[in-house]
């Protein structure tokens, strides 16, 4: 039996509620299945403890990935040393200044890109303001007809927020067309289109290499939000040739609350990226503190201001925990765990009580699962309770992300299990 069974609160393995021939067959699938596991050994990196000391079931790291255990040591002693002790020189001597760029390095190879490319800092919200409104004035460089920008109908809220903004600053037209439709709808008046990779609620995953390649054919540009795929599965954003991309680190790459984000320019078009947010950490010659601004060449054109030092090292600390990581093995087990626990779900939840709004399809599927639930948020309360966490969305959704890294297949049926019991008692 695994630690996070015998730890969980009310020990859920003594009550399983229904079949329980299945219940052993599948915590015993569960433990070869890990046993078999290459990513195992990379659970322990990260504390997955309450705060009484108890293994918890943690599925909730599509909104805050679980903390890796070498960053509170890394934290004391940027504070402690490099800011307490070396104070302003730590801006050279310990490579501060150059941290956005060496963390956007680290970044790369987890989105399939070559170094370069990225620079971290500023929110996930600031950098698709910078992107989207540098491809709209590429593209009305190369045509000023090109007036529309396509947002896919089910982006998070702040992506539409933020486009229509853009779109006001530019000049342009906001279109919300569903993301499976965009090929379809791109033309001679499209200037950009924004993309989230993976849908925030269901998980679904969009199609980046056939979007992507409709727009180039129509002569758009692309820009895709990373947040729910970055860590979870391979990007390729090289491979696909994607024009700009964002993300946050705080989800699966484990960064920490409001970690910053990042933003990729591809190679080729950096030297026409203009940022509508220009700054003197972007510029040229940033300490000449001249009043015309020079962009800097390559991924600092992306900077805008001083970046904040404390969250970023941490970061840079937490991304160790990928040296090594094959995203193709992330892959694998990603769709092996989701796929494990609906049928856990299947086997332990009374029938018709709660239906997956994440597409079955693999090729469709992101690294969660989304079930509609009527009662969805007494229900999550409750798994809470019972050290099952996860994450309720309005109005009826329960949401579990599996995070490869440190998610078991013993995490998974348990979840499942709980989950049932706690739908058997409420109905009972």
């Amino acid at each position: 039996m695994s630690d996070a069974t015998e730890n969980t609160p009310g020990n859920a393995s003594r009550n399983a509620s229904a079949h329980p021939s299945a219940s052993t067959a599948l915590r015993e699938e569960a433990a070869k299945l890990d046993a078999a596991d290459g990513l195992a050994g990379r659970r322990e990196s990260f504390v997955l403890e309450d705060e009484k000391g108890e293994r918890v079931v943690y599925l909730d790291g599509n909104s805050l990935g679980a903390l890796p255990r070498s960053v509170p040591a890394r934290v004391a002693d940027v504070v402690e040393r490099e800011w307490g002790r070396l104070r302003i020189r730590s801006w050279t001597e310990s490579g501060w200044w150059t941290a956005p760029e060496r963390v956007g390095d680290l970044i790369a190879p987890i989105v399939g890109a070559a170094p370069g490319q990225i620079v971290a800092g500023d929110s996930t919200s600031v950098n698709v303001l910078k992107a989207v409104v540098a491809a709209i004035r590429m593209a009305r460089e190369d045509n000023p007809a090109r007036t529309d920008l396509l947002v896919d109908a089910t982006t998070f809220p702040t992506d539409g927020y933020i486009a229509a903004s853009a779109a006001r600053l530019t000049g342009a037209a906001v279109r919300a067309i569903p993301a499976g439709g965009i090929p379809g709808s791109v033309g001679p008046r499209t200037a950009a289109v924004l993309v989230n990779h993976v849908d925030y609620r269901t998980g679904e995953l969009h199609d980046l290499p056939a979007i992507t390649a409709a727009a180039h054919e129509a002569g758009a540009y692309t820009v895709w939000d990373l947040c729910h795929s970055a860590g979870a599965l391979p990007v390729g954003l090289d491979e696909h040739g994607v024009d700009l991309a964002v993300g946050c680190t705080y989800k699966y790459l484990n960064g920490g609350p409001g970690a910053p984000a990042y933003l990729y320019v591809r190679r080729g078009l950096q030297p026409r990226f203009d940022s509508p947010l220009p700054g003197w950490n972007s510029h040229a010659d940033p300490f000449g503190m001249s009043h015309e601004y020079e962009p800097a060449d390559g991924a600092p054109r992306g900077r805008v201001g001083t970046p904040d030092i404390l969250s970023m090292l941490a970061l840079e600390e937490a991304l160790k925990v990928w040296d090594g990581v094959d995203m193709a093995a992330v892959r694998a087990k990603s769709l092996a765990l989701t796929d494990f626990f609906l049928r856990c779900v299947e086997s332990y939840v009374p029938a018709g009580r709660v239906e997956s709004v994440t597409p079955a399809e693999h090729a469709r599927r992101g690294s969660q699962i989304a079930l509609r639930c009527a009662d969805a948020g007494e229900v999550m309360a409750e798994l809470v309770a019972r050290g099952v966490v996860g994450d309720f969305r309005r109005p009826d959704v329960l949401r579990f992300g599996f995070t490869p890294l440190y998610t078991s297949f013993a995490d998974a049926e348990l979840a499942a299990r709980v989950l049932g019991e706690v739908l058997a008692e409420r109905d009972a």
